[in-house]
């Protein structure tokens, strides 16, 4: 296992070399004008889809159109779009923050009327979502796919939970009006046992996102739970967490069609940092490279986790990430 991540660790670094000559190229790309561009970004790189989740611009404006222009901006085709901005774009309410007072001098009189607030702005947002016509939704997949991205997988961080049954059927609703195959949210057996009848009858898949407190056993049981219920594979939490290599757990699950997406990026071993692409001990290189071999279809959306360095912005790294990406598949 230990020469496994050495490996693709030396890969990295090495083909990260030739990735500064790519990220220049990528950088002259034409800038989106929500709708019309001179050029359509194209991220499948020899059979690979490369995408990104729109997380990864969370440091910069991120309304919908916002993120349709730097994913222009970095060529990418794929997208993981998060709920917040896709709402927004089809016009749930907006609401000032409620927030508990800090210090103990909260008198119950206020605690109630703060929980009072939250709960009719979370009744507010439920009628919303069940009034709210799919053809807003609609309106914003023909935009990104006009550009030339495709709403591949839609996130929804608080499906379940105290959502309504109504509720529920309203996020696969969103996802199929995006055009997307899955919605991703965090992997708890909790959510699998609730989820799976709902992904077997809309026939979306659920892809469970999973953080470094993970082992290689850790999905038998909630996909036991239907048919439809599968992976949002994060390749770098995993090695932050387990010190091992993600490719068995790859190979394994993607030969039971059980992986929705994987989310790449480059951390340290023992709960270390995340890197930027290549500095790191995931063996991101062989990862790239095995779903060239084996054609896996899923695609790899990069979230950009790593420090942000002085000078540069969230664009800028995302497009050094697409370079390191296409140089390993060249």
């Amino acid at each position: 296992m230990k020469e496994r991540i050495k490996m693709g660790k030396q890969i990295t670094r090495r083909e990260f070399i030739g990735s500064t000559a790519a990220a220049a190229a990528l950088s002259v790309l034409p800038r989106g004008v929500f709708g019309q561009v001179a050029i359509k970004p194209n991220s499948n790189f020899n059979g690979v889809q490369i995408g990104a989740i729109t997380y990864s611009w969370r440091s910069m404006p991120s309304t919908a159109d916002d993120l349709l222009n730097y994913l222009v901006q970095c060529g990418l085709s794929s997208v993981e779009l998060m709920d917040g901005p896709a709402e927004q774009f089809a016009g749930i309410p907006t609401f000032e923050s409620v927030r508990m007072p800090r210090g103990t001098d909260v008198t119950e009189e206020q605690r109630a009327k703060i929980q009072a607030a939250r709960l009719a702005q979370s009744e507010q947002i439920r009628k919303w979502r069940l009034s709210v016509s799919m053809d807003n939704f609609k309106a914003l997949r023909k935009k990104y796919n006009d550009a030339g991205v495709d709403i591949c997988i839609v996130k929804f961080d608080n499906i379940g939970g105290s959502m309504t049954e109504a509720e529920i059927d309203y996020c696969f609703n969103v996802a199929k009006a995006l055009g997307a195959k899955g919605i991703t949210t965090e992997l708890s057996e909790e959510n699998a046992k609730l989820l799976g009848p709902y992904a077997d009858k809309h026939k979306i898949m659920i892809g469970f996102h999973n953080h470094t407190r993970i082992n290689s056993q850790s999905w038998e049981v909630p996909f036991s739970y239907g048919e439809y219920l599968g992976m949002n594979f994060d390749i770098g939490h995993y090695v932050a967490g387990t010190n091992e290599s993600p490719i068995p757990i790859i190979e394994k699950f993607a030969d039971a069609n059980r992986i929705l997406s994987l989310h790449i990026k480059d951390r340290k071993v023992n709960n270390g940092p995340n890197m930027p692409f290549g500095q790191g001990d995931t063996p991101l290189g062989l990862i790239l490279l095995l779903m060239k071999r084996k054609k896996y279809t899923f695609p790899a959306h990069i979230e950009l986790e790593y420090r942000i360095p002085e000078g540069s912005d969230a664009v800028a790294e995302v497009k050094k990430c697409v370079a390191y990406c296409k140089e390993v598949l060249a």
